[in-house]
Order: C-alpha cells, then structure tokens, then sequence
C-alpha cells in the first residue's frame, strides 16, 4: 500500500504522463462520477474486491485516467460525499467482510479532495454478496472465473496439493537411493549436519513430510520410489529432449524418479553439452561452463518446485544448439509475472515441498534463485535467461553465448576492490555494452523496478564514474563512461553512436547547413538531423525551434514528408 507521501509523489507525475501509466498492482487511479452517487459507490465496491483479492493495496479516487496534467487530471470528490458511508457500503456488500480505510488528500486542483481507500492484505477469494468477483491483476481486474479461483486458494495455501498424504505403509514406498541423494544435494548445500544424520523416518518427520505416520506428497516427491510416484502422483514427470531442430529430437527420457535424482539425472543429460572452457586474460585465469552451473540448478530446482502436479503435463527440458529450455506446468501465481518476478516476494505453488526444500538448503525462501541465475550468465557478460509464461506454463530459457573475457575480468577487479554489483547494475552495463544509452524509463522497465527507485541506482553509478548523464527531467538518458567501455572491450568508444550535447548538436547542425547551402545542396530533414544528433523528433523539432531563433538565415521546415530546414546566407 501507498502513503498519501508517496502519493503526493505519484501526483507530480502527472505532468508529465497520465494517470494510467502510473497504475501498477498495487495503486489505482479512478474518476468520481459527480452524476451518480449509486454508481461511484458501484465502483467503490467493486474495486475494493479487486484489491482484496489482489494482495491488498491503494486507491486514489477524483483522478481522470486518460488527462496528461496536474490541471485536467485533478478533478477531485465531491465535499458532500461521506466516508462514513462508503466503508459501510463495502462492509455490508462484501463476502467475507472488508473494512477499507480511507483518508482524505487535500489538493489546490479540481473540488480540492482526493479520497485514498487502504485495502489491507486478507484471505481471499473475497466477492460481493452475490457472489461476483473481480481480481487485481497488474493494473486491472478481471473477473474472478473458476481458474482464478483456483489460484487464489494455491496462493493462499488451501489447496497445496503436496500436503495430502498418502495411504500405504511407508517404508513399502520410500527409496533409499533416493535418500542418499536427497543427502548429498544437500550436503553440499550445508545443510545441517544433525538434520542429514538422522534416520530416514526422523528425516521426514523433522522436514514435517509426515501427518500422523503417513507419509505425505511432499516426502513421495522428495524420497519416494519412481513405482511409488507415478501410482500416487500421476501428473509428476519430467522429459529431456535433445533437439536436433524445431521439430526433431536425437535423444529422449521420461521418468519419474524422485525429485533430488531426476534432478541429477538432467543435468547428467545436459552436461556433455556444457562445456567448460579455460580463458586466459591478463592475471585472470577463467573456467566456464556454457549455462552457469548456478543458473543451472536454480532453474530446475524452480522448474519442478512450482509445477502443477494436478494438471499432468510434463516438466519439460528441451536442449537445442543455440539454447536450453526449460518449462514447468502452471502459471504465476501471486500478481508474479515476467515483468516483476526479478523483486517480486516469493509465492509458492506446493508450501510445503518448498518448506522441506528450504530447511535442505536447498531452495532460498528470499526470492534469491532467480537473481542468482540472472548474476550468474551476467558476470561473465552473458545474455541473462528470459522467462515466458505461456498460457499455464512457464518457460526459463538460457541462450548459448560466449563469454566475455573483458567484462569477466572488469567485474573480478572490482569484486577484489570490495566493489559488488548488485543485479540490477550488471542488467544496466551489459544493456550499454551493446546500446549506445539508456532512458531511466527503460532502465526502470529492464531491471523490474520503479522509476524512483531505479534513480537511485543511475545516480549511484554516475557518480562512481560508471556512467555519464545526458538530458534533463524525462528526456534523460545514460550512457557507459567511454574509458570504461574501452576498459571493458579494449576498443574504443564508438562515438559515432554518442548522443551528443545540446549546444554541440546546435554548432554540428548549423555547420552542415551552412556547408550545404555554399555548395549548393539540399538542407536537412529531421531524420537527417536525428541521425546527426542522436535525438528523437521531438527534440530535433525543440532543437531547430531554438536554433532558427537564434538565426535569422535558418529557414523551414516547410510542410510535408520531404520538408527540410536550410540556410540562407542572402537574408
């Protein structure tokens, strides 16, 4: 949820963009229809569901959507409208019950009053007394339908499917193999000595795998024999495809050992193919393997972590020439997305083979996998892995790039300096290592974060001498320092693609035109500017507005696709 400060914040904004741009899954914008008290108090309702069912969060009402500025967006809530009132109309139109909190923010525009409606976090699925729902998912709601349903009781815990237990004797169904794997994963992940020496049985119990003796899921999963799982949790399997193209295989397994061995018995499959190669590069010796080690086991780890058990497709491992695959059944839960899965808090699919897992070493409760697969392709100047959600699957992909001995060894002398960098400012170096700048925008937007918070981190950067800076309010865009690109790759700076300075761009564009027109030429064209300056066409406009007042023998641009601007030296 938002403070009325960060709200203040937010309302600056809309100088600059429209209400809707600054929406996201936890803070909402919505117009006060003056017309209709019956349908704003509609609207109140509905939208406190959306929030309740959506995590919790903030509302700010007296905000038009659609208006770009502080003036037209502003218009405010009707002084007569009663709090009192609206937090009884949801109390009374809500199942279960939800007490909203609301406040008022004064402001200069429109009727003067905003009203701000707090949806604190609960235990949804919440609806009407109707029994119609809607969800917040990014930044709207949606109806709340069956399968949504569904996710909101995985999301909440109701319906982990791995804390069913199963009704047999145990030890008919346990594998000691599976066991001793299970043991030395997470040996090697330090796991507690006095958790990994104890007996089998005290094993599961102390992992909380059993419910009054028998055994649960979770421990099948985890320990169980390969007979044992695909009689009791048919929908477990997994399938390693060796592609030789889109649409042909070399080689095929399918199985459904325990979790720890078909885990191994994966990457046994892909390790032929993940080479390891040795780079010597000044005092830097490297040893790398195609997919990181690391990024390796916390994508399969992941993989059959958040799987849907109950919906019976595989957990799929598709190895092609140019990249590895890896996709799981069952979609984000939790407002989890592609576009926020980076910072996003933990939510797991199967809580209690994830807490078994956790208590192992074996998973990080944090949200740290995904961070520490993206460190790991990008510290050696890797492309990071990209993550897809594919109607109720998820795909983690990893491309087979080479690595860069530059930027390895540019992140090693800094690591030995007591210089760590965080994910975010890695996404941003090898983002300008292959582009020649960055608007905070789109930084914000490649590092999942918000703009006031991804400031922090460019600034950060600048002023270590990282990067430099160029432009002002929302035209600003960064660039790499050019002795840290050449640090880096051992090249030059390309300068040709440096956006260039404002009153440089003035001297460089009225030089050309002046040169054109002694020989007689054609003047310039926007475009012809933009490839000159390394600017937009807006500011290429801005520039030769300000440029032709301040010279008399600047002329055009004319009208038309083929308008130019050109110099005069008669005037």
């Amino acid at each position: 949820m938002r403070t009325l400060k960060e709200i203040k914040e937010l309302l600056a904004e809309l100088d600059h963009c429209i209400a809707d741009d600054l929406e996201d899954q936890d803070i909402d914008f919505k117009q006060w229809n003056e017309h209709s008290l019956p349908d704003s108090v509609d609207l109140v309702v509905k939208i406190a569901i959306c929030m309740a069912n959506g995590g919790g969060g903030t509302v700010v009402f007296g905000i038009a959507e659609r208006k770009q500025g502080l003036a037209n967006a502003v218009l405010g809530v009707p002084p007569e409208v009663d709090v009192n009132r609206l937090k009884k109309a949801v109390y009374d139109r809500t199942d279960p019950k939800i007490t909203p909190v609301f406040e008022e923010l004064r402001v200069p525009q429109g009727t003067g009053r905003l009203l701000v409606m707090q949806i604190h976090p609960g235990l949804p699925p919440y609806t009407d007394t109707s029994g119609r729902g809607v969800v917040r998912i990014g930044k709207d709601c949606q109806p709340l339908t069956g399968t949504l349903r569904r996710k909101i009781s995985v999301e909440t815990g109701e319906s982990d499917y791995t804390v069913e237990t199963v009704n047999a004797e145990p030890k008919t169904l346990l594998s000691p193999s599976a066991f001793e794997q299970l043991r030395d994963i997470a040996a090697k992940e330090r796991a507690p000595d006095d958790l990994l020496q104890l007996a089998d049985m005290d094993l599961l119990a102390a992992l909380g795998l059993l419910h009054q003796g028998r055994l649960t899921r979770a421990a099948l999963l985890l320990t169980g024999t390969e007979q044992a799982i695909r009689e009791r949790i048919p929908g477990y399997v997994w399938t390693f495809l060796r592609m030789k193209s889109d649409t042909q295989y070399s080689n095929r397994e399918d199985s459904s050992q325990a979790l720890p061995k078909s885990i191994t018995r994966i990457e046994e499959h892909i390790a032929p193919y993940n080479h390891i190669t040795t780079i010597e590069y000044g005092m830097f010796h490297f040893e790398y393997r195609t997919y990181p080690a690391v990024a390796l086991r916390e994508a399969l780890t992941n993989a059959f972590c958040h799987a849907d058990y109950r919906v019976g497709s595989p957990v799929m491992v598709k190895l092609y020439q140019d990249r590895l695959e890896i996709g799981n059944p069952g979609g984000f839960i939790a407002g989890i997305t592609p576009e926020n899965i980076l910072h996003h808090e933990p939510a797991p699919r199967n809580p209690l083979l994830v807490d078994a897992l956790v208590r192992l070493r074996l998973v990080n409760r944090s949200n740290l996998g995904i961070a520490r697969m993206f460190e790991a392709f990008l510290i050696e100047g890797k492309q990071p892995p990209s993550i897809e959600e594919i109607g109720e699957s998820v795909r983690v992909v990893m491309h087979n790039t080479s690595l860069s001995p530059g930027f390895r060894a540019f992140i090693a002398d800094h690591s030995r300096k007591g210089r760590l960098f965080s994910v975010d400012e890695l996404l941003i170096l090898y983002h300008l290592l292959h582009h020649p700048e960055i608007k905070t925008q789109d930084a914000a937007c490649l590092c999942q974060r918000k703009e006031k918070d991804i400031r922090g981190i460019l600034a950060k950067m600048n002023m270590e001498e990282f990067l430099e800076r160029g432009g002002t309010g929302r035209a600003t865009y960064w660039t790499l320092r050019p002795e840290i690109y050449q640090e880096i790759t051992g090249d030059r700076y390309p300068e040709g693609s440096r956006r260039i300075d404002w009153e440089a761009a003035k001297t460089r564009v009225l030089s050309v035109l002046m040169e054109r027109a002694r020989r007689g030429e054609p003047g310039l064209g926007n475009k012809e500017i933009r490839q000159l300056a390394h600017f937009d066409r807006f500011h290429v406009i801005r520039l030769m507005k300000e440029l032709k007042a301040e010279n008399k023998n600047l002329h055009g641009p004319g009208r038309g696709r083929y308008a130019t601007y050109y110099f005069n030296e008669a005037d």
